[in-house]
Protein backbone atom coordinates (compact mmCIF):
# COMPACT_ATOMS: atom_id res chain seq x y z
CA UNK A 1 0.00 0.00 0.00
CA UNK A 2 1.06 3.71 -0.89
CA UNK A 3 -0.20 6.39 0.98
CA UNK A 4 -0.77 9.75 -0.75
CA UNK A 5 -2.87 13.08 1.28
CA UNK A 6 -4.83 16.35 0.50
CA UNK A 7 -3.62 19.52 1.62
CA UNK A 8 -2.41 22.67 1.27
CA UNK A 9 0.84 24.76 1.90
CA UNK A 10 -0.10 28.26 3.39
CA UNK A 11 2.70 30.92 3.94
CA UNK A 12 1.73 33.33 5.83
CA UNK A 13 4.20 35.39 5.65
CA UNK A 14 7.17 36.02 3.53
CA UNK A 15 9.32 38.59 5.73
CA UNK A 16 12.48 36.68 7.33
CA UNK A 17 15.28 37.53 8.61
CA UNK A 18 17.14 34.13 8.48
CA UNK A 19 18.74 34.90 5.49
CA UNK A 20 19.40 31.68 4.11
CA UNK A 21 21.42 31.42 1.34
CA UNK A 22 19.33 28.33 -0.24
CA UNK A 23 15.82 30.17 -0.16
CA UNK A 24 14.66 32.42 -3.29
CA UNK A 25 11.47 32.87 -1.55
CA UNK A 26 11.67 35.01 0.92
CA UNK A 27 12.19 38.79 1.42
CA UNK A 28 14.00 41.21 4.31
CA UNK A 29 11.79 43.50 6.07
CA UNK A 30 10.30 46.80 4.58
CA UNK A 31 10.69 44.59 1.02
CA UNK A 32 7.80 45.98 -1.10
CA UNK A 33 7.03 42.56 -2.13
CA UNK A 34 7.27 41.55 1.61
CA UNK A 35 3.43 40.12 3.00
CA UNK A 36 1.52 38.99 6.23
CA UNK A 37 -1.86 37.31 4.93
CA UNK A 38 -4.75 38.06 6.80
CA UNK A 39 -6.73 35.57 8.93
CA UNK A 40 -9.76 36.18 6.51
CA UNK A 41 -7.57 35.52 3.73
CA UNK A 42 -5.81 32.19 5.41
CA UNK A 43 -9.56 30.95 6.17
CA UNK A 44 -10.97 31.49 2.34
CA UNK A 45 -7.53 29.32 0.95
CA UNK A 46 -8.25 26.49 4.00
CA UNK A 47 -12.16 26.69 2.69
CA UNK A 48 -11.04 26.14 -0.53
CA UNK A 49 -8.79 23.08 0.35
CA UNK A 50 -11.55 21.59 2.05
CA UNK A 51 -13.99 21.77 -1.08
CA UNK A 52 -11.60 19.34 -2.18
CA UNK A 53 -11.27 16.82 0.57
CA UNK A 54 -8.04 18.49 1.71
CA UNK A 55 -8.28 17.45 5.58
CA UNK A 56 -4.94 19.20 6.51
CA UNK A 57 -2.67 22.42 6.19
CA UNK A 58 0.84 23.04 5.98
CA UNK A 59 1.21 26.50 7.68
CA UNK A 60 4.45 27.82 7.30
CA UNK A 61 6.46 31.38 6.65
CA UNK A 62 9.55 33.15 7.73
CA UNK A 63 10.98 34.78 10.55
CA UNK A 64 9.38 37.52 10.58
CA UNK A 65 10.23 39.82 13.45
CA UNK A 66 7.09 42.31 13.38
CA UNK A 67 4.55 39.95 13.82
CA UNK A 68 3.43 39.75 17.73
CA UNK A 69 3.87 36.21 19.60
CA UNK A 70 -0.53 36.25 20.37
CA UNK A 71 -1.18 36.79 16.47
CA UNK A 72 0.22 33.21 16.23
CA UNK A 73 -2.42 31.97 18.82
CA UNK A 74 -5.28 34.07 17.30
CA UNK A 75 -4.62 32.10 14.28
CA UNK A 76 -4.26 29.11 15.94
CA UNK A 77 -7.59 29.24 17.60
CA UNK A 78 -9.39 31.39 14.66
CA UNK A 79 -8.73 28.43 12.51
CA UNK A 80 -9.98 25.88 14.87
CA UNK A 81 -13.23 27.90 15.22
CA UNK A 82 -13.96 28.79 11.81
CA UNK A 83 -12.60 27.25 9.04
CA UNK A 84 -11.45 23.60 11.33
CA UNK A 85 -9.11 21.12 9.99
CA UNK A 86 -5.39 19.67 10.98
CA UNK A 87 -2.51 22.66 11.10
CA UNK A 88 0.59 20.42 10.67
CA UNK A 89 2.45 24.49 10.94
CA UNK A 90 5.75 25.80 12.31
CA UNK A 91 8.81 24.23 11.54
CA UNK A 92 11.69 23.87 14.75
CA UNK A 93 13.20 26.96 13.29
CA UNK A 94 10.39 28.80 13.51
CA UNK A 95 9.63 27.65 16.89
CA UNK A 96 13.35 28.75 17.84
CA UNK A 97 12.77 31.91 16.16
CA UNK A 98 9.76 32.53 18.22
CA UNK A 99 11.64 31.78 21.53
CA UNK A 100 14.45 33.97 20.95
CA UNK A 101 12.15 36.50 19.44
CA UNK A 102 9.92 36.90 22.38
CA UNK A 103 11.44 35.97 25.63
CA UNK A 104 9.74 32.73 26.14
CA UNK A 105 11.14 29.39 26.74
CA UNK A 106 10.92 27.10 23.48
CA UNK A 107 8.92 24.26 25.04
CA UNK A 108 6.50 27.45 26.72
CA UNK A 109 6.21 28.12 22.90
CA UNK A 110 5.45 24.77 21.88
CA UNK A 111 2.88 24.33 24.65
CA UNK A 112 0.85 27.44 24.08
CA UNK A 113 0.77 26.68 20.25
CA UNK A 114 -0.16 23.04 20.55
CA UNK A 115 -3.36 24.59 23.45
CA UNK A 116 -4.46 27.04 21.11
CA UNK A 117 -4.77 24.51 18.34
CA UNK A 118 -1.46 23.54 16.72
CA UNK A 119 -1.89 19.54 15.77
CA UNK A 120 1.40 18.67 14.96
CA UNK A 121 4.88 20.17 13.91
CA UNK A 122 6.46 19.90 10.49
CA UNK A 123 9.80 18.82 10.12
CA UNK A 124 10.96 22.01 7.61
CA UNK A 125 14.46 23.65 8.11
CA UNK A 126 16.34 20.32 8.70
CA UNK A 127 18.42 20.92 5.96
CA UNK A 128 21.86 18.63 7.15
CA UNK A 129 22.30 18.40 10.71
CA UNK A 130 25.22 18.71 10.72
CA UNK A 131 26.35 22.69 12.23
CA UNK A 132 29.61 23.02 9.85
CA UNK A 133 26.92 23.00 6.66
CA UNK A 134 24.12 24.79 8.77
CA UNK A 135 26.88 27.63 9.51
CA UNK A 136 28.04 28.06 6.05
CA UNK A 137 24.68 27.94 4.59
CA UNK A 138 21.95 29.15 7.32
CA UNK A 139 24.11 30.60 10.10
CA UNK A 140 21.07 32.97 11.68
CA UNK A 141 18.38 29.97 11.98
CA UNK A 142 18.00 26.68 14.21
CA UNK A 143 21.48 25.05 14.54
CA UNK A 144 21.31 21.22 14.94
CA UNK A 145 20.87 20.64 18.66
CA UNK A 146 18.08 23.32 18.44
CA UNK A 147 16.37 21.54 15.80
CA UNK A 148 16.74 18.23 17.30
CA UNK A 149 15.27 19.91 20.88
CA UNK A 150 11.93 21.56 19.40
CA UNK A 151 11.36 17.82 17.49
CA UNK A 152 11.99 16.06 20.97
CA UNK A 153 10.11 18.70 22.91
CA UNK A 154 7.10 18.28 20.51
CA UNK A 155 7.08 14.14 21.31
CA UNK A 156 7.76 15.21 24.88
CA UNK A 157 4.25 17.05 24.94
CA UNK A 158 2.63 14.52 23.44
CA UNK A 159 2.78 15.93 19.36
CA UNK A 160 3.67 13.97 16.42
CA UNK A 161 6.27 15.96 13.96
CA UNK A 162 7.95 14.70 10.93
CA UNK A 163 11.48 15.21 9.76
CA UNK A 164 13.52 16.14 6.79
CA UNK A 165 16.59 16.57 4.59
CA UNK A 166 17.60 18.77 2.18
CA UNK A 167 21.06 18.06 0.53
CA UNK A 168 22.97 18.99 -1.93
CA UNK A 169 24.67 22.15 -0.07
CA UNK A 170 28.14 21.01 -0.83
CA UNK A 171 28.15 19.10 2.35
CA UNK A 172 30.14 15.17 2.42
CA UNK A 173 28.24 11.98 2.21
CA UNK A 174 29.42 11.73 6.09
CA UNK A 175 27.16 14.32 6.43
CA UNK A 176 24.64 13.12 4.93
CA UNK A 177 24.94 9.54 7.31
CA UNK A 178 25.36 11.69 10.54
CA UNK A 179 21.72 13.41 9.27
CA UNK A 180 19.93 10.38 8.98
CA UNK A 181 21.66 8.58 12.07
CA UNK A 182 20.66 12.04 14.67
CA UNK A 183 17.13 11.43 13.48
CA UNK A 184 17.32 7.79 13.88
CA UNK A 185 18.67 8.09 17.62
CA UNK A 186 15.86 10.49 18.34
CA UNK A 187 13.13 8.23 17.25
CA UNK A 188 14.72 5.27 19.00
CA UNK A 189 13.90 7.72 22.26
CA UNK A 190 11.01 9.32 21.41
CA UNK A 191 9.05 7.79 18.66
CA UNK A 192 7.58 11.12 17.17
CA UNK A 193 8.68 11.07 14.23
CA UNK A 194 5.66 9.86 11.54
CA UNK A 195 7.60 10.61 8.13
CA UNK A 196 10.99 11.16 6.64
CA UNK A 197 11.39 13.13 3.89
CA UNK A 198 14.08 14.36 1.86
CA UNK A 199 14.77 16.56 -1.48
CA UNK A 200 17.43 17.80 -3.24
CA UNK A 201 18.51 21.97 -3.35
CA UNK A 202 16.88 23.70 -5.96
CA UNK A 203 19.56 26.62 -6.49
CA UNK A 204 17.86 28.63 -9.17
CA UNK A 205 17.08 32.11 -8.19
CA UNK A 206 19.39 31.88 -4.82
CA UNK A 207 22.91 32.81 -3.39
CA UNK A 208 24.13 29.32 -4.43
CA UNK A 209 22.93 29.44 -7.78
CA UNK A 210 26.49 28.33 -8.21
CA UNK A 211 25.73 25.04 -6.52
CA UNK A 212 25.77 21.91 -8.82
CA UNK A 213 22.49 20.21 -9.04
CA UNK A 214 22.07 16.70 -7.96
CA UNK A 215 20.65 14.01 -9.90
CA UNK A 216 17.98 11.62 -9.76
CA UNK A 217 20.48 8.89 -8.62
CA UNK A 218 21.83 10.71 -5.91
CA UNK A 219 17.83 11.18 -4.84
CA UNK A 220 17.17 7.42 -5.16
CA UNK A 221 20.66 6.74 -3.28
CA UNK A 222 19.37 9.58 -0.14
CA UNK A 223 15.87 8.22 0.05
CA UNK A 224 17.05 3.96 -0.09
CA UNK A 225 19.27 4.84 2.56
CA UNK A 226 16.78 6.67 4.59
CA UNK A 227 14.75 4.01 4.52
CA UNK A 228 17.29 1.87 5.66
CA UNK A 229 19.51 3.90 8.21
CA UNK A 230 15.55 5.08 9.59
CA UNK A 231 14.11 2.16 9.60
CA UNK A 232 12.17 3.03 12.40
CA UNK A 233 10.36 5.57 11.21
CA UNK A 234 7.43 4.49 9.29
CA UNK A 235 6.87 6.64 6.74
CA UNK A 236 9.41 7.30 4.10
CA UNK A 237 7.86 9.74 1.92
CA UNK A 238 8.30 11.10 -1.58
CA UNK A 239 7.67 14.94 -1.57
CA UNK A 240 4.39 14.49 -3.91
CA UNK A 241 3.16 17.07 -6.53
CA UNK A 242 6.10 19.79 -6.20
CA UNK A 243 8.99 17.06 -7.74
CA UNK A 244 8.76 14.84 -10.73
CA UNK A 245 12.75 13.95 -9.46
CA UNK A 246 12.61 9.83 -8.37
CA UNK A 247 9.40 9.68 -9.50
CA UNK A 248 7.38 6.36 -9.99
CA UNK A 249 11.07 4.40 -9.42
CA UNK A 250 10.82 6.07 -5.56
CA UNK A 251 8.50 3.70 -5.20
CA UNK A 252 10.95 0.88 -5.15
CA UNK A 253 13.12 2.65 -3.71
CA UNK A 254 11.98 2.94 -0.01
CA UNK A 255 8.79 5.55 -0.35
CA UNK A 256 5.62 4.02 1.17
CA UNK A 257 4.25 7.48 0.50
CA UNK A 258 3.77 9.20 -2.29
CA UNK A 259 3.42 12.65 -0.48
CA UNK A 260 0.36 15.41 -1.33
CA UNK A 261 -1.90 16.89 -3.92
CA UNK A 262 -0.87 19.98 -2.88
CA UNK A 263 -3.00 23.09 -3.88
CA UNK A 264 -0.69 25.34 -2.93
CA UNK A 265 3.89 25.83 -2.83
CA UNK A 266 5.44 28.67 -3.01
CA UNK A 267 8.82 28.04 -1.19
CA UNK A 268 10.30 25.89 -3.43
CA UNK A 269 8.06 27.45 -6.75
CA UNK A 270 9.79 30.87 -5.77
CA UNK A 271 13.56 28.69 -6.97
CA UNK A 272 11.51 27.82 -10.50
CA UNK A 273 10.51 24.71 -9.45
CA UNK A 274 6.96 23.90 -10.04
CA UNK A 275 4.97 20.42 -11.08
CA UNK A 276 1.15 19.82 -10.34
CA UNK A 277 -0.58 16.40 -10.71
CA UNK A 278 -4.08 15.28 -10.29
CA UNK A 279 -5.38 12.46 -7.47
CA UNK A 280 -6.29 9.88 -11.00
CA UNK A 281 -2.54 10.61 -11.74
CA UNK A 282 -0.74 9.76 -8.30
CA UNK A 283 -3.55 6.79 -8.11
CA UNK A 284 -2.04 5.38 -11.44
CA UNK A 285 1.28 5.99 -11.07
CA UNK A 286 1.00 3.88 -8.22
CA UNK A 287 -0.81 1.02 -9.66
CA UNK A 288 1.36 0.98 -12.20
CA UNK A 289 3.89 0.73 -9.99
CA UNK A 290 2.30 -2.43 -8.01
CA UNK A 291 0.93 -0.80 -5.51
CA UNK A 292 -2.37 -0.05 -3.66
CA UNK A 293 -2.83 3.88 -3.15
CA UNK A 294 -4.58 4.87 -0.21
CA UNK A 295 -5.76 8.52 0.59
CA UNK A 296 -4.38 8.56 4.44
CA UNK A 297 -6.19 10.93 6.70
CA UNK A 298 -4.46 13.80 8.06
CA UNK A 299 -0.18 13.43 9.71
CA UNK A 300 0.12 9.84 8.16
CA UNK A 301 -2.33 8.03 11.01
CA UNK A 302 -3.61 5.53 8.60
CA UNK A 303 0.32 4.30 8.28
CA UNK A 304 0.40 4.15 11.96
CA UNK A 305 -2.79 2.13 12.20
CA UNK A 306 -1.23 0.04 9.68
CA UNK A 307 1.80 -0.66 11.77
CA UNK A 308 -0.28 -0.93 15.05
CA UNK A 309 -1.78 -3.67 13.19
Amino acid sequence: MVTYIIDRNINYTNVCVADCKFCAFYRRPKHNEGYVLSFEQIGAKIDECKAIGGVQILLQGGHNPYIPFDWYLELMRYIKRHHPIHIHGFSPSEVVFFGQRFGIPMPEVIRQLREAGLDSIPGGGGEILVDEVRQRVAKKKAQTEEWLGVQAEAHRQGMKTSVTMMYGLGESNADRIEHLVKIRDLQADTGGFTAFICWPLQPEGTEMADQPRTDAVTYLRILAMGRIICRNIPTCSRPGSRWTQGGQVALRFGANDYGSLMMEENVVSAAGTTYRTTIPEIERIVRDAGYEPKRRRQDYSIIEEMVAA
